[in-house]
């Protein structure tokens, strides 16, 4: 086969405006669904459907795919679908002050709930105090007291009684009643006691202590009698006490009798505030406190709680942690700062007189409780780098519950006490957005992320450029325009956006899925047509942009080109030369690339060390590089060794390349240069070469070939000698459908000041760039003299001869026939020649 010149129809796909069927965007559909991510789609979908536990999604792709925007939107029209879940509150163990309760409220409610538990809390406290204070109340107080006084008297007057009527008294001291003797009437004195006989005093003995029992005995029943007056009093003030309060609470706990953990919660408090009276009868007053404070000022409350100036109120209050009063579906949390309090959710503290306290009520929640019921997207990079975070979401979707805990303790750094609150049961998907590294990491590592992360949403990077994704581009531009109030795009201008989005992936069949690009082309377009004062975005406005982006980037590539056009950097447009040939390469630099011509020479002479690649022996050869000089070898000697040893020494170079090299994309065009030597004959320097080759001397497919064309492209037309007709690029044919050139070179191409051929073969190519067929073997086993591979083979046997005559010594570099190796290198998109430049696989 022959090389194909390519015309100026092949090296651009155009969009027709006339596709649409609308002027501007202002009058598309709006857009429904992803555009081009089918397969991410589908994923996501069947993990957000999937209710067992562990199917929970990555969604992996690269930078720019606009992978959070996406899930949000969709999540969030799922979400719309879904019920509005419970709203979420702590409120304070009456029984353990350090375990606050959780406390599942009705949806939306949560903050209604804790107004009216606060406006029940201040009718309480006006209601209670009025109460003590009746005279019905007082009177209730004083029949009690007077009952307890008049029992206490018989039961006084009687011990009286008994105690003369046994011959002793009753002595009344500091240290407690004690039994006097009586003589004539009156309590003897220790004298008078020891006057007695033995048996007189053991008479008295034994009767005091009779005597004394019978004390001890009505003693003991007053003391009772004045419990259970005391307990009479306290009965009566939670009789007083649950009338004034029954009331208020009844009517809520009506309200919420479908709620019966709120009932529980307001029978509680109902109870506890009748059965603790002492604290509310002197009228203090239910203004809440700054929640500094403990849960209330009881004596049971452990020292961390104990506040200052605390309402007895504030123990019975509602801390609404989850609020969903706005919500209308599902929640959708985007977390950007995963922190483990921010994740998990912390209770807060405050240093007061150099006390750290806290109550129930400096709980605060974490996205897990916000996004309970719906939908939780996270960075995967920035979780992973936050403390805790990571493993405590895992043990959170592990036991589907949120436990808050200490930051502190959690790490062992601290022992203090604090609250722990109670569990909250977890029902959340949750969408880990993140690039495919870090997946691959995290399932080899982690032997508990394929457990809780079954679905993989995988987002292509690129899309099929057909009718459908054409329209849901203009969709989507439409949407852009809408939601940042831009003006609409004409469809010219959809178009050019469209043709950008395929030059993006460099492929006359792809349009690009990354749309974070299509966006920033979007405002910047609008962005020139407000400078131009255009009322709608025009084609002109589009290019505007691109243009104006690469203008911006484009300074290093410009000085590039001058160093090449003021002969600095040397490469030929122009004339033959004998082993040198144009290699072309990709330079990155951030979010800007382009092509760049490189002089690559050969040279060829007696020896047996093989084709030497030059930067292989400085150590600026990568391996890629080096495979690409063992296929140069291979090749040789499949074509030119069969009735002879390969018997030669080569040197390959880039010249003036001074950083590592990497990549085979340039390996045709080595070997092009290694025949040219060896056959003698001169390479056109007018048309630059790309391509892979194989062993059998097919040309492969390479990545780049857009920018490599244009780099080349610019430098012949900044030449002195500019665009003369005679140069153009040799690449792969299997490269065409990637070729998106600029508007200028497939004009140039068009009017025939420049040249572009794809090749099959290296044969093909070597016969483009040195006038002479390759020429093919004859019946005889021989190449025709007057051919390419006629030249090079006759080269080689002159070569073998003078091998053989010199047997067995060593070439002139020193290296043994045993030693010699096949090298070559090549400049890849990307390589690192220059900063910036990056490698490219032979496949791309």
């Amino acid at each position: 086969m022959s090389p194909q010149e390519l015309t100026a129809d092949q090296l651009r796909r155009h969009c027709d405006p006339a596709q649409f069927a609308f002027v501007s965007t202002a009058d598309a559909p709006d857009l429904e669904g992803i555009i081009g991510q089918e397969r991410a789609e589908r994923a996501i979908e069947f993990g957000i459907e999937m209710p067992h536990a562990g199917y929970n999604i990555y969604a992996m792709g690269p930078v720019g795919a606009g992978k959070t925007s996406i899930i949000t939107r969709f999540l969030q029209r799922k979400a719309a679908t879904r019920p509005i879940p419970s709203d979420w509150g702590y409120i304070h163990n009456l029984a353990d002050t350090d375990r606050p309760v959780a406390l599942r409220l009705p949806p939306g409610g949560g903050v209604k709930l804790r107004g009216q538990v606060d406006a029940l809390l201040a009718q309480v406290a006006e209601a209670l105090p009025k109460s003590f204070a009746s005279d019905q109340y007082a009177e209730h107080r004083n029949a009690l007291g007077r009952e307890l006084d008049q029992q206490r008297n018989e039961r006084s007057r009687e011990l009286d009684r008994y105690v003369h009527g046994q011959g002793f008294d009753l002595s009344r001291t500091p240290a407690g009643v004690m039994v006097v003797p009586l003589a004539d009437g009156k309590p003897m004195t220790e004298e008078q006691f020891n006057a007695l006989s033995e048996a007189e005093q053991d008479v008295f003995n034994q009767h005091g202590q009779a005597v004394q029992e019978v004390l001890d005995r009505v003693m003991r029943q007053v003391q009772e009698l004045e419990e259970a007056a005391q307990e009479r009093l306290a009965h009566l003030d939670q009789e007083i006490a649950a009338a004034t309060i029954s009331p208020f609470f009844e009517k809520l706990t009506a309200e919420y009798r479908d709620w019966p953990d709120v009932v529980a919660y307001l029978q509680g408090a109902q109870a506890h505030v009748a059965a603790n009276t002492d604290d509310f009868k002197s009228g203090v007053s239910e203004k809440q406190s700054d929640g500094e404070g403990g849960a209330g000022n009881g004596e049971n409350a452990p020292w961390f709680l104990r506040g200052q100036a605390v309402s007895p109120y504030d123990r019975y209050r509602l801390n609404v942690i989850v609020d969903n009063q706005g919500l209308t579906g599902a929640p959708v949390v985007e977390e950007t700062n995963p922190t483990y309090g921010n994740l998990i959710g912390r209770v807060e503290m405050r240093a007061e007189f150099g006390t750290l306290v806290t109550d129930f009520r400096r709980i605060k929640a974490g996205a897990l409780h916000r996004a309970n019921g719906g939908y939780l997207v996270l960075d995967a990079k920035v979780l992973l780098r936050q403390p805790l975070a990571w493993e405590s979401l895992k043990q959170a979707l592990r036991s589907r519950r949120i436990r808050i805990e200490d930051v502190g303790q959690q790490m062992g750094a601290l022992a203090t006490a604090t609250l722990t609150p109670e569990a909250i049961p977890l029902d959340v998907k949750v969408v880990l957005i993140g690039d495919p590294a870090t997946y691959y990491l995290l399932y080899a590592y982690d032997e508990q992320f394929e457990k809780i992360f079954k679905v993989r949403a995988d987002f292509a990077e690129e899309m099929a450029w057909s009718d459908e994704n054409v329209q849901k581009i203009a969709q989507f531009i439409r949407s852009r325009c809408v939601e940042e109030g831009l003006p609409h795009f004409d469809v010219s201008a959809v178009s050019r956006v469209i043709e950008y989005s395929g030059r993006q992936v460099e492929d006359q069949r792809k349009l690009t899925a990354r749309f974070a690009h299509v966006d920033d082309i979007v405002q910047e377009a609008a962005f020139w047509a407000g400078r131009t004062g255009h009322a709608i975005v025009t084609a002109d406005d589009v290019t505007k942009a691109i243009d104006e982006r690469v203008y911006r980037s484009n300074q290093f590539e410009e000085r590039l080109r001058e160093l090449t056009t003021d002969g600095t950097l040397m490469v030929d447009t122009a004339g033959a030369v004998v082993g040198q040939v144009n290699g072309l390469a990709v330079l990155e630099l951030g979010d800007y690339a382009f092509g760049r011509p490189s002089r690559i020479t050969c040279q060829t002479f007696q020896g047996r060390a093989g084709v030497i690649n030059i930067e292989r022996e400085a150590k600026l050869s990568g391996h890629i590089h080096d495979k690409g000089m063992l296929i140069l070898a291979g090749f040789l000697g499949g074509r030119y060794a069969q009735d002879k040893p390969l018997t030669l020494s080569a040197s390959i170079a880039f010249e003036q390349s001074y950083e590592g090299v990497d990549g085979d994309s340039a390996s045709s065009t080595e070997l092009y240069a290694l025949l040219s030597s060896l056959a003698g004959l001169p390479l056109n320097q007018a048309i630059a070469v790309t391509g892979s080759v194989n062993q059998r001397g097919e040309i492969q497919a390479i990545g780049g070939a857009t920018l490599k064309i244009e780099g080349f492209f610019d430098v012949c037309r900044a030449m002195p000698g500019g665009l003369t007709g005679k140069q153009g690029v040799i690449l792969p044919a299997a490269n065409v459908s990637n070729l998106m050139l600029r508007d200028d070179v497939v004009a140039a191409v068009a009017e025939g000041g420049f040249h572009i051929y794809s090749v099959r073969t290296v044969d093909e190519g070597i016969e483009l760039l040195t006038g002479l067929p390759a020429g093919a073997r004859g019946p005889n086993g021989a190449y025709p003299e007057d051919t390419v591979n006629g030249k090079v083979d006759r080269r080689l046997s002159i070569l073998a001869e003078q091998g053989k005559e010199n047997g067995g010594k060593r070439n002139g570099n020193g290296r043994k026939e045993a030693e010699a190796e096949a090298e070559v290198e090549s400049s890849e998109p990307g390589e690192p020649e220059l900063p910036g430049e990056q490698p490219e696989p032979a496949d791309s």
